[in-house]
């Protein structure tokens, strides 16, 4: 797209100064909506300037939403098929300096200057999602260039995520390229797994805990491992690859529990795995109840606070998860907490974790605090993007 008689979005009179620090979004509340921005159609690529008419840059813009524009470029940058090829290059070449084999998230959104969208690389197959109207009018130019640059043998549309609502979006999945394979082999810390790209959670994998699951690897030889929301299996799998001595996985998805299974088998650790369909708060009582311990244990819950109304509630489940996660740690042992619900600040999330081990009158040693990997990069003005945080901690 040229800048040819592009639009211009105006800010408001002292509107200016997070765009200028930095910041990647102007939100409806911030810009100048009378007269011609209401009927622009969503998605529009706009020039943004300041109220007192200085150019900030080139971004795209929905009339409909909050978050009303989001910049993609400098003034008057061509946003088409090479603005991506160089998005996209310089994205590969940062995965390609921690990673050796092509299996990661190549774009993280904002943080690789591509607000509203997401891909992950499955060695020739790629798993794209577009979350916002901008993106979706931008996609033939963005697939070409993802063909320029990557050349994947599988492109699949993965655009069934609920924020495409707000956006006025409708969902879908479908192949752009190729076919859409309904499992996918993976590689990851020298272990094979497997993923639905096409049905399972988010792109059908969670690269964003590649290092973290190393981590706790390290701990399991010899250990007894509890993988609770398990998932496909990623950290239990690579903890019996590690050497540990059981490993019981818990989900409620009977789907990815049968890929973790067939991980198991894959990577030759059946014999001491298995997996089970559960409620996780259930069976911790249950083997609270029980006595029955594990000298490694790993919770990786799905957001318990997926939006801001939902805070306080996350707050106190990951509280509850905390103290009776802890009470099956063996003395001596290792418990990893993580949370994935951005609204829940890394430092509120700290203080409900500690309270729910205090609960049983654990000792504890905080030995690993992160988030996710050098694939899931995060803008220093979106907060929202640093939204994994895994706790590590050792208890007496």
């Amino acid at each position: 797209m040229t800048t040819t008689a592009r639009h211009i979005i105006r800010l408001r009179p002292r509107e200016g100064r997070r765009v200028r620090a930095g910041a990647p979004w102007a939100f409806s509340n911030e810009i100048v909506m009378s007269g011609g921005p209401k009927s622009f159609t969503p998605g529009t690529v706009v020039e943004l300037l300041g109220d007192d008419g200085a150019a900030l840059g080139t971004g795209y813009f929905n009339p409909k939403s909050l978050i009303a524009v989001r910049l993609l470029g400098p003034p008057g940058a061509d946003i088409g098929v090479p603005f991506f090829v160089e998005k996209f290059a310089r994205a590969k070449a940062l995965r390609e300096r921690f990673y050796d084999t092509p299996f990661y998230r190549l774009v993280h959104a904002e943080a690789d200057g591509l607000p509203g969208l997401v891909i992950d690389r499955f060695g020739d197959t790629c798993v794209v999602q577009v979350t916002t109207a901008g993106m979706e009018r931008l996609t033939l130019d963005m697939l070409e260039a993802l063909d320029t640059v990557i050349a994947p043998t599988n492109v699949i549309m993965r655009n069934d995520t609920a924020s495409r609502s707000l956006e006025g979006l409708d969902a879908y999945v479908r192949a752009a390229k190729g076919d859409a394979p309904p499992r996918l082999k993976i590689e990851e810390n020298g272990v094979r797994y497997f993923a639905d790209p096409s049905g399972g959670q988010k792109s059908g994998w969670y690269y964003d805990q590649r290092d973290n699951r190393a981590f706790m690897a390290r701990l399991a030889k010899d250990a007894r491992v509890l993988d609770a929301y398990c998932y496909s299996g990623g950290f239990g799998v690579l903890a019996a690859a590690n050497g540990a001595t059981e490993i019981v996985g818990i989900d409620s998805s009977e789907s990815a529990l049968a890929l973790a299974t067939a991980a198991a088998a894959e990577n030759k650790v059946a014999e001491r795995c298995t997996f089970m369909k559960s409620d996780v708060f259930e069976t911790l009582e249950k083997f609270a109840n029980q006595k029955r311990h594990f000298d490694v244990v790993i919770c990786d819950p799905p957001p318990f606070a997926p939006s801001r109304k939902d805070v306080e509630a996350g707050a106190r489940a990951y509280r509850k998860l905390a103290r009776m996660a802890s009470a099956i740690v063996a003395p001596g042992g290792f418990l990893m907490l993580a949370s994935c619900s951005y609204n829940v600040s890394r430092e509120r999330f700290a203080v409900e974790c500690a309270a729910g081990i205090a609960r049983n009158a654990r000792g504890a040693a905080l030995i690993r605090d992160a988030g996710a990997g050098a694939d899931h990069p995060v803008h220093p003005q979106l907060p929202e993007t640093a939204y994994l945080k895994a706790l590590a901690y050792r208890l007496d």
